[in-house]
């Protein structure tokens, strides 16, 4: 039987085309699996690249930019052809993309049929490709890239290969749109995820922040102290908080059990204070430790009543957290506010009964009625123990703003204070007189930083107004030899404040000069000691063998010393017994006493 080449080459042409289909549609059926747009793609031309047999194959799209780029490749393609971007419009992509149908040439760097581009013409040579074959991809009507079979050697493309690489295009289309819908899908998803999640994270801090509301609130209506405000917000909030007054001193600072943060220095917060107190406004800052502090003022209408102060790690606050948590912070000085004004009223309702008190038992005095010794009681005072009065006196404090200091320490030991006749006064349970005019001056010499003066005398039968007056007095003779920064009762000033008119100062300096004057000017010419000479012998009542002991020295010397300054003051030492000396020297003693602390 004679053979038929013809029909022979037919049969193995449908043969091959059987195959070819059926691994077209094994190959669209694969590519329906849902995946990420890279996979998906490099998918698409590992079989494309099976399908066809070409030496390789790759995909371009059409950026956001409007290049045509390469996404994913199959063959020994360099890592440079696939970073390569050419405009859309030039190449054989650009005709496939403009025409929207294959294209293909035989010799891609000899063709004149296409516009060339010299970023892409300088990939061909090294990759030697020559023969190249391109296919759009549509998706829903637009031209979204090109897929591309190339070989390097010199052929032509024929319609069973153009055909198939369009057909498994149009599938692979199908399958890139699903994969971009996919794709889109998840990125929907994970947004939406991220939304919910903030949007829990947001009910989470604005119900912790009603939360905090509610407690803060609750801390008022019970009677709560700024102490009380400042713990709660430290433990809510975490790290410190800092309570700072008008001046910018720290009142108290208070710390988180679980997260606490150092209690910052006073210079830390210095220019944030000023800052907050200029602008109104809080004000967020990081220190070079990564310690933020956030600082807000303290206001009641246009008064400035100080500064709330947070501190804290800045990394471990960020977001949404952290700015409710600073509304928080804000709404907590409006409270701390309240809270202040009404301390103030409370204080300065007590402060006016108390110096009511103290001044109707200084005018109405010796003695306490009934409805005084009542209200006294209401306070918890025992008024028949007040018997310390003790007058202070500042050059930088005004007897009321001195009075406010005073008024501290009677709350603490059950007395009175107030302004009278224009001094600061306070009177004090018996006590140990020297020692609490001591405390009392060291105190207030700690809180104002100044130099003060506090005399204390004791009043005998409730008599509170000669016992003030005396100590008035003494103040006076203190300040006039010099005595700027001293607490002291009135014993050794007594004498002098009876003496002289302490209206009239410059008496105690004529005084000494008249009296010891000559003896004054004779040791300082001759750099002797006359008048501690004459001090220790009136002291041991004239008494020359004991006065000698005292000085250390013998008797002939101490001799020669008396008639030296018998000599000089014109007096015989050792026969008159002259008070206005002996007074003249014990003032000039005390005036060394006079030196700061």
């Amino acid at each position: 039987m004679a053979s038929d080449p013809e029909g022979e080459i037919e049969s193995r042409a449908l043969v091959r085309r059987q195959r070819e289909l059926a691994s077209l549609y094994a190959t669209a059926k694969s590519l329906t699996a849902l995946g990420e747009l890279d996979e998906v793609l490099q998918s698409i031309v590992h079989h494309a690249h099976e399908l066809i047999g070409t030496d390789f194959t790759y995909l371009s799209l059409v950026g956001p930019d409007g290049r045509l780029s390469a996404r994913a490749a199959e063959g020994t393609i360099s890592p440079s052809f696939l970073t390569a971007s050419i405009p859309a419009d030039v190449g054989l992509g650009g005709k496939v993309l403009a025409s929207r149908s294959p294209h293909w040439v035989s010799n891609y760097a000899a063709s004149t049929v296409i516009d060339h581009d010299p970023t892409f013409d300088r990939l061909v040579g090294p990759e030697a490709l020559v023969a190249l074959l391109g296919v759009p991809l549509v998706i829903r009507g637009d031209v979204v890239g090109a897929l591309f079979a190339a070989d390097r050697a010199e052929r032509s493309f024929h319609a069973g290969e153009i055909a198939l690489l369009s057909a498994f295009a149009d599938h692979a289309a199908v399958a890139l749109d699903n994969a971009r819908l996919y794709e889109a899908s998840r990125n929907s998803l994970r947004e939406l995820q991220n939304a919910y999640r903030r949007i829990e994270e947001q009910v989470a801090v604005v119900e912790r922040a009603q939360a905090m509301h509610e407690a803060l609130t609750g801390v008022v209506l019970e009677g709560g102290t700024p102490d009380d405000v400042a713990q709660l917000l430290a433990d809510q909030l975490g790290g410190s908080v800092t309570l700072l007054d008008r001046t910018g001193v720290t009142l108290l600072h208070r710390e988180s059990a679980s997260s606490s943060s150092r209690a910052p220095a006073g210079a830390d917060l210095a220019d944030a204070v000023e800052n907050v107190h200029r602008t109104g406004r809080c004000a967020t800052s990081v220190d070079p430790d990564g310690v933020a502090r956030s600082v807000a003022p303290i206001r009641a209408g246009d008064s400035y009543l100080g500064a709330l102060a947070w501190s804290r790690d800045a990394v471990a606050y960020r977001g949404v957290r952290d700015d409710m948590d600073l509304r928080t912070l804000e709404r907590a000085t409006h409270i701390l506010g309240l809270l202040i004004l009404k301390e103030r009223a409370v204080a300065e309702a007590s402060e006016r009964l108390s110096g009511e008190l103290l001044t109707e038992l200084m005018v109405g005095g010796p003695g306490i009625s009934p409805t005084q010794r009542a209200r006294t009681r209401a306070r918890n005072i025992d008024a028949d123990r007040l018997e310390l009065v003790l007058v202070a006196d500042s050059p930088a404090l005004s007897a009321t703003a001195l009075s406010r200091h005073l008024h501290d320490i009677a709350r603490e030991r059950s007395g009175l204070a107030g302004e009278h006749l224009g001094r600061a006064t306070m009177i004090l349970p018996r006590a140990d007189d020297d020692r609490t005019v001591e405390e009392v001056h060291s105190r207030l010499r700690r809180t104002l930083g100044r130099p003060v003066v506090v005399v204390g005398e004791r009043a005998v039968n409730q008599d509170w107004a000669r016992a003030f007056s005396l100590a008035s007095r003494c103040g006076a003779v203190m300040r006039a030899i010099g005595h700027t920064d001293l607490g002291a009762t009135t014993g050794r000033y007594a004498l002098y404040a009876m003496l002289f008119d302490t209206e009239r100062v410059r008496e105690l300096d004529r005084f000494v000069a008249d009296t010891i004057g000559p003896l004054l000017d004779y040791d300082r010419r001759r750099g002797t000691d006359l008048v501690d000479t004459l001090a220790v012998y009136f002291v041991h009542r004239a008494n020359v063998a004991a006065t000698a002991r005292a000085l250390h020295v013998h008797v002939n010397t101490l001799l020669k010393r008396l008639d030296r300054a018998s000599e000089v003051l014109g007096l015989d030492l050792r026969q008159d017994n002259d008070l206005e000396l002996r007074l003249g020297l014990r003032l000039h003693q005390l005036r060394p006493v006079a030196t700061p602390p």
